[in-house]
């Protein structure tokens, strides 16, 4: 592969994120006798003349200015990302354009970050893991500059101002750290093998400094344990995607290997399945995700901000990326992290 730079890993994973969102995004709740009775062959599905998305786009831009706020305002730390964050995500719950589909525990969460004065853990949603947490955090492994623990500490951060359960964390983090490691070149052929050493690594590190007693209000005895359970459940989704991998079956709903994608840690190994299925396919990849039984947007998203940090902005037809809705805000932040 090319440098970083050269081929435009942030802005391709941006794109590629938008577009699979905007393909996933009609098929949604649909099974795939259903969604193929809709869009034809899976290998044929064309993005729709009206390229919308969902609320995992407009999040992950929010998210994305939000982190870009924080660091033109200095070193990046809890609280300097915090406020911005916080107040990206309250903007997005209030907006008009809030209408479609969110999830909800990013609406109660957002809800309650808007009242001044509350602590952000107590709006966190404790019992919650959904993939609302991690189908936006790929900013988060595109941003330049970052220190592995500033990083890691910012992709749980973001993921606990709504999704508090230890997985979310756990999960937000192994995403980011994988959209990082393929914008760097790590090749899809060694990338399980370093989220899983990534994982064993980081199983019982709590970070204090940026969650602070989040910890606290989820029964766990210690941080350590609370860490723990997220991390765990997220191994064990990646011995499942070992497993899917070692007899790939591309014509099969790839749900069925790696679950729905509701949860967090499932919408990961349900995204990393497609993509490293078809590593250097990436509209198939996308397609594949598209035409699944689960939570087909957020999965098609994280496909393609994997492919997108991998092969950059080449890998997407200049016919689909150019009708994609945000398609100026997409490029802004891209084009500022790559530059």
């Amino acid at each position: 592969m090319t440098d970083t730079v050269s081929k435009q890993a942030a802005t391709g994973s941006l794109l590629g994120l938008a577009l699979g969102d905007a393909l996933g995004f009609p098929t949604e709740f649909n099974d795939v006798p259903s969604i193929l009775a809709k869009c034809g062959p899976w290998r044929e599905m064309e993005l729709p003349r009206r390229a919308i998305v969902s609320d995992d786009t407009q999040m992950t831009l929010a998210l994305g200015r939000g982190l870009r706020t924080a660091m033109d305002r200095g070193v990046l730390a809890p609280k300097r990302l915090e406020r911005p964050l916080r107040e990206e995500f309250v903007d997005w719950y209030q907006s008009p354009e809030n209408n479609r589909a969110p999830g909800r525990t990013c609406l109660t969460a957002c809800n309650l970050l808007k009242e001044q004065g509350r602590a952000w853990q107590e709006a966190s949603q404790t019992g919650s893991k959904g993939c609302g947490a991690n189908m936006r955090v790929a900013p988060v492994g595109l941003a330049p500059g970052l220190s592995d623990e500033q990083r890691a500490g910012a992709a749980q951060l973001q993921a606990a101002l709504t999704h508090g359960h230890p997985t979310a964390l756990a999960a937000s983090d192994l995403t980011a750290h994988a959209v990082r490691l393929l914008a760097q070149d790590t090749g899809p052929a060694a990338l399980l093998d370093h989220l899983r050493a990534y994982a064993h690594d980081n199983r019982t590190r709590y970070h204090h400094s940026w969650l602070g007693d989040l910890w606290t209000r989820t029964g766990d005895p210690t941080p350590e344990d609370f860490a723990a359970r997220g991390w765990d459940e997220c191994l064990a989704v990646l011995d499942r995607l070992r497993d899917a991998l070692r007899t790939p079956a591309p014509e099969d709903d790839p749900c069925l290997a790696t679950g729905a994608g509701w949860i967090a840690e499932e919408a990961l190994a349900t995204g990393l399945l497609c993509f490293l299925i078809f590593p250097e396919e990436p509209v198939t990849a996308l397609r594949r995700a598209a035409c699944s039984s689960g939570d087909s947007d957020s999965i098609a998203c994280l496909t393609g901000a994997f492919a997108g940090a991998w092969l950059g902005t080449d890998a997407w037809p200049a016919e689909w990326a150019d009708r994609i809705e945000y398609h100026s805000d997409l490029l802004t932040l891209g084009a500022l992290w790559d530059d």
